[in-house]
């Protein structure tokens, strides 16, 4: 949805728009465009073919979703939903935008229901939330960092989630913790001989330590705000690129939880 290409440059892949692009077997990525989809969907529900660029219709587009809420994000999630409606795919994992966005897009089905009495747009979004209000074919992923202003954003948007859609929260991720350091190894920096012998590691190792307390102590924040909800650690890595996809989707056989390591 938020189109700054760190998926494609995971699997060192450029250049991803629209169209679906494979970077990996069984493994597609592509781009939102309103326009795009904006195209699609005149084709395929209102069977308005077009082979150039939308020009004055879209600019009519622009002034109608301004005026009215709902319309953009709708043709975003609707392209969603439509592929999951029409099975392209075993599994679509949308890369939402920021959270100060996402509900209004998950909402924007009912949000054009309540607004538009009539017609085939309305139609339309009653399949839509067919999938989004069904657990077993939709739910969010909410994912943080363990510090106290993303966690205090993450506790209400749950909360928003909760009372303006019907999308299932599937987990809470805390992404990006610091590993935890050895026990016997913090016990050896704060000794005050391995201090003055060398003082650099024990300032390192006792440093990390506490980082990883304040990351363990927002966490618990989070636990005790959300605690219905699977919430899942996951630890920094060192490996970048593909190497780091492959790494992080190995933690997801481990329970919830606990640490991924």
């Amino acid at each position: 949805m938020d189109a700054k290409g760190s998926i494609g440059a995971l699997f060192c892949a450029s250049d991803i728009g629209y169209d679906p692009v494979t970077v990996a077997p069984n493994l597609s990525v592509m781009v939102m465009q309103t326009e795009q989809s904006l195209r699609e969907y005149l084709r395929i529900h209102l069977r308005i073919p077009l082979v150039t660029k939308i020009g004055p219709l879209a600019s009519t587009f622009d002034f109608v979703a301004d005026a009215a809420p709902g319309v953009r994000e709708v043709l975003a999630v609707g392209k969603v939903c439509w592929e999951v409606k029409e099975k392209h795919f075993d599994l679509v994992i949308v890369d939402a935008e920021a959270s100060g966005h996402v509900v209004a897009q998950i909402s924007s089905p009912r949000t054009i229901r309540s607004l538009v009495p009539r017609g085939p747009l309305r139609d339309q979004t009653s399949w839509m939330l067919d999938i989004l209000d069904d657990p077993e074919q939709c739910g969010v992923v909410v994912v943080t960092t363990p510090e106290e202003l993303p966690v205090t954003e993450t506790v209400s948007l749950v909360q928003k989630l909760r009372s303006e859609t019907k999308t299932e929260i599937a987990e809470v991720i805390v992404n990006a913790v610091e590993p935890r350091p050895d026990h016997d190894t913090v016990v050896l920096a704060a000794d005050p001989w391995f201090a003055s012998t060398s003082p650099r590691h024990a300032a390192t190792v006792l440093a990390a330590s506490a980082r990883r307390a304040e990351q363990d102590a927002q966490v618990g924040v989070l636990r005790a705000a959300l605690p219905n909800d699977d919430l899942r650690t996951i630890v920094l890595r060192d490996e970048t690129g593909r190497a780091l996809v492959d790494a992080v989707a190995s933690t997801f056989g481990t329970d919830t939880d606990q640490d991924a390591q």
